[in-house]
Parts: structure tokens; sequence; C-alpha cells
């Protein structure tokens, strides 16, 4: 519910410099601000070009005045906004000609704040503005775009609006016993609840979604050393990000690449191979590699396919299989395809485990199959 409160003014445009800056004011006072920095009276909803004024009439800037009254704004109050040149100086000018008229200074998120509320957005779109400006890539954008439209609450409401008709179903045949109609026995009940279960599930699945997209999918390379694991990680990142030998443990310390994969930002690791070391240098790689794969959403657990290992795979690295996440976010790649000559391909076996044989070193039909599988 709307109440009165102080008028609030910030600078609405990120820090730095540009063509465009705009101030925003947000409360009762802001038509009373509009007239005085404008020197006129603002037609609502209309884009006025002209000066921005001083206390003294003197021109501060010029560019476009736009006021929206309550509670057809974004917060549900009048809302002013000064769009004039981006400066850093100009902006604080005209902050300051604000503040003198009586405005506060806003506080991080205080717009959205009372958009929330007045009852103009709910907590999922308030969350889907920082989702949109923290996006990361076009798809994660488009997703936020359609909470911020409502999409998400929509689809909650109408899970709310089915579970209470459930409810009303549960509780007349609790408090009516006696009648002739047993509201629970036609299954017609159970069919709703089935129903609502289905759709909550695709609710969340779509949410785990979302949120890598918003903050990207942890994908580990683990293996044992000399398997490929870093000429895998250079074909995905399409440059040398880390260094490739003959050498085995080369790489001693986790390495990071922050790649996108048609829209998926992805965080891909890299790690010191597993194996059994005297070195202390390459002992602490492997323990920092083993705390990577239990953080991981995603293992790529690469293996040799021309050594005897390749044959069993999972049972290379004892502490691996403790370590590692839900063996469904485990996906096997049989490297050095190359050198045996195997088809490249992707395999999913009975208990949904996934291999893909590539060869790291060419580029190509394989690391497409990979590309799409970590989408």
């Amino acid at each position: 519910m709307s109440v009165p409160r102080e008028t609030i003014a910030a600078v609405a445009t990120a820090q730095g410099r540009g063509g465009v800056g705009i101030v925003r004011i947000s409360g009762p006072l802001a038509s009373a601000a509009a007239k005085a920095i404008s020197g006129r009276e603002l037609k609502p909803r209309y884009a006025h070009y002209g000066p921005f004024l001083s206390e003294d009439a003197e021109v501060l800037d010029e560019g476009i005045a736009l006021y929206f009254p309550g509670p057809n704004s974004f917060t549900g109050e009048d809302v002013l906004e000064l769009q004039g040149h981006g400066g850093p100086i100009v902006l604080d000018m005209l902050l300051k000609r604000c503040l003198e008229l009586g405005c506060r200074l806003a506080r991080p998120g205080e717009f959205s704040e009372r958009a929330f509320l007045n009852d103009k957005l709910d907590l999922a779109q308030a969350e889907a503005i920082a989702d949109l400006i923290e996006a990361s890539s076009a798809q994660a954008a488009r997703n936020a775009l359609r909470s911020l439209q409502g999409a998400f609450s929509q689809r909650v409401h109408n899970l709310t609006e089915q579970l209470i008709g459930l409810r009303i179903y549960v509780e007349a045949a609790i408090d009516f016993p006696e009648e002739e109609i047993d509201f629970l026995a036609d299954g017609h009940v159970l069919s709703m609840l089935d129903k609502v279960r289905d759709e909550l599930s695709t609710v969340l699945r779509e949410a785990g979604q979302g949120a890598l997209l918003r903050d990207g999918m942890n994908v580990v390379i683990a293996g044992r050393p000399n398997a490929g694991k870093s000429s895998l990680l250079n074909a995905l990142a399409g440059r040398e990000a880390a260094i490739v030998t003959e050498i085995a443990g080369t790489t001693r310390d986790i390495l990071r690449e922050h790649i996108h994969i048609d829209g998926m930002p992805l965080h891909v690791v890299d790690t010191a191979g597993l194996r059994d070391t005297d070195d202390q240098v390459e002992k602490i790689g492997v323990e920092r590699a083993l705390k990577a794969i239990g953080e991981a959403d995603r293992v790529l657990l690469v293996v040799d396919a021309t050594a005897p290992e390749a044959l069993d795979p999972f049972a290379l690295w004892p502490e691996f299989l403790e370590t590692r996440p839900d063996p469904a976010k485990v996906t096997l790649i049989r490297n050095k395809a190359d050198l045996t000559g195997e088809a490249i391909a992707l395999e999913v076996s009975d208990d949904g485990h996934v291999t893909i044989s590539l060869s790291a070193k060419s580029a190509g039909e394989g690391l497409e199959l990979l590309r799409e599988h970590l989408k």
C-alpha cells in the first residue's frame, strides 16, 4: 500500500562518462522539482527538451525532462527523470539541485524497493532486474526479461491457485465426513496433485537452468597426467590458455578459463593430473583438483584412450569415486581418438553415463559434440 514518504533522488546511469546521463526523482516532491528545474509545467508522460535550471535560474545543462505521476510510474509514486549529458560533474550538479529542493539521496536499490512496496513489482521481478543488469549472455538477458515481465511469477501464481483448490477438496473431506460424496475417492484430486507435482518439477528444473545462465556452469576437467586435459581446455577456449607438454605433471595448479557456448557462460577449470606423487607442490595441486571436483556442476573425466585405464576409467583414482558429484554430472571423455582410430561419437549408457570419444588436438566434430552436450 502506498504511503507518504520522503522524496529520493539518485543518478540512474552507470558511473563514468557517456553521451547521456539520467537523474531520477521519486516521491511527493517530484512535481514541484519538475517545475523548479525545467522552469515550466510538464505535461505527464511527454518528453520536454529544454534547460535544467539552478535556484538562480542559471542553466546547469540541457536535456529531456519526463514526468510520470503516480501510480502509473515505475515506483508507483510521482517520478521525474532528467536526461542530460553524461559527464560526472554535470550529473553531480543536477543531483545537488534535487537535494536543494528537499530530496534525499536514494539508497542502493531503493527505487526498486519502492516499486515492490507499492505493488508495481513482486520479489521475482525485483530479482529479475538485478539479473538483467548482471546478465553475461544474450540468453541470460532474455530469461531475466521474461521474469521481469512476470512470466515466472504467473507460473508460481497458477501453481498456488491449484494447490488452494486441492486444499479445498481435502478440507471438505475432513470437515464433512458424514456426507455421501467422498471428495477424495474418484481420483480427481490425485490427478490434480500429479499435475501440480509435474509442473512444480518443471519450474524447479527451469529455475536451475536459469541460475546456470545467470551465474555460469562450473566445469572441471579432471583425469590422469598427460590424458589431454590442458589440450581440451585450449580447444574449448579457442586459444592456448594452458601449457601443453609431453612431461607428466605440467599442470600443477588450478587454471580457470571463462567461455560462452551459445549464450551459456561456462567457468572451465583445468586441474592437476590425479596421481600419487612425492612432489609437495604437485601434491597440493592434486588436493585442489579433488576439491574443485567436489564443487563442480559438471566434471569432464578425461582418459587417454590408448592407456590401460581406459578400460575402467572410474577406478583410475580411488579418491575420485568419493569426491565426485552425482554420477549424472560426470561426462567421460575418451581422448586421443585420432591415435586409436575409434569413431568420434557420443554414447549414453543404460545407467545414464555419457561418454564422448574425441581428439582434443583435432578441433572438429568431437569438440562440437562436447559443446552441444555442455549447453
